[in-house]
């Protein structure tokens, strides 16, 4: 199954899930992360905060995953994932990167979903370069799969033009 790249608002998007680049709280924010809340409505908020603390203020530690149901957007659920800060390259970004989009998957996986889509994760104000980020998003989408059992569909939503080419490039270039 080829990996779809579209630029647009992926709030609007009818698929099972889609993911949102929040921060560890995951009480909302800006960007991405403001967006869906916005177009979810207040009951998403409540069930962020319904989500258990692994430690004071973090609900969400960079790499991982939690899941929520969409409320008013038309996807079913959200999943949400706390990308990496860009520090230079050399503090574990791009595994922790990696590790966003491997527990996006598997948590779609365990859900049965079927569709999911990602933004960027890590590329607007966490400052990641866009093609080393879109290089990880396709090899770990690549990987997941080739094992996948329920993954009908996976579409990267890029929000501008720039952000759409890089994107694509990566994905018709075959790499990683």
């Amino acid at each position: 199954m080829p990996i779809e790249v579209i630029k647009g608002d992926i709030t609007t998007l009818d698929v099972d899930a889609i993911v949102n680049a929040a921060n560890e709280r995951m009480l909302g924010g800006g960007g991405v992360d403001g967006a869906i809340h916005a177009a979810a409505g207040p009951r998403l908020l409540e069930a962020c905060r319904a989500v258990p603390e692994v430690r004071p203020g973090v609900r969400c530690p960079t790499g991982e995953a939690r899941i929520t149901e969409g409320f008013n957007l038309p996807a079913k659920y959200v999943i949400h994932t706390v990308g990496p800060v860009w520090r230079g390259g050399n503090n574990g970004e791009d595994e922790l990167l990696a590790a966003c989009y491997g527990a996006c998957l598997r948590l779609a996986e365990s859900h049965s979903l079927k569709s999911i889509a990602f933004p960027a994760i890590s590329c607007g104000v966490s400052g990641f370069p866009v093609e080393r980020a879109a290089s990880i998003a396709v090899r770990e989408i690549r990987s997941y799969l080739t094992r996948a059992k329920s993954a009908e569909s996976v579409t990267l939503v890029a929000f501008d033009r720039a952000m759409f080419e890089v994107l694509r490039t990566t994905i018709g270039s075959g790499n990683p």
